[in-house]
């Protein structure tokens, strides 16, 4: 089973938008066709981002989005890399997608290093399709 990592803003693009690419993946995941990993840093970020009052997503969307990773993803502890990152707070997404052989999903590549398990939604989408 492919294991993935989703940054935040895949998380936000799928409750913001329940038919777009971002939800597809979620949805993947909820059905068992991906496995998704976490760390308690990475939960924590979700929250922070999800409560933003300017994407006006309810509380009750924002639990069950929260509640739904911790139930379907797998916790990790991973080993924090020293790889030079444009954004230090997308560390956590890209040392959990590293330490667990994942594909890292993220709208913004260009805020990581440039390395072949990090890709779009739509490039992930697109390689799932090729297997």
């Amino acid at each position: 089973m492919k294991r993935v990592v989703i940054d935040t803003n895949v998380l936000i693009s799928s409750a913001l938008s329940p038919e777009g690419t971002p939800a597809r993946i979620v949805d993947l995941i909820s059905d068992h066709k991906i496995q998704l990993f976490y760390c308690m840093a990475i939960i924590d970020e979700y929250k922070r981002v999800l409560a933003y009052d300017k994407l006006h997503i309810s509380p009750q969307i924002q639990e069950r989005a929260i509640k739904k990773i911790i139930k379907l993803g797998i916790l990790t502890d991973p080993v924090v890399s020293d790889i030079p990152m444009p954004d230090e707070d997308d560390r956590i997404f890209y040392d959990t997608a590293k330490d667990n052989g994942a594909t890292l999903i993220t709208g913004n590549t260009k805020h990581y290093p440039s390395e072949s398990f990090i890709m779009t939604p739509s490039g992930f989408l697109d390689s799932l399709e090729n297997v």
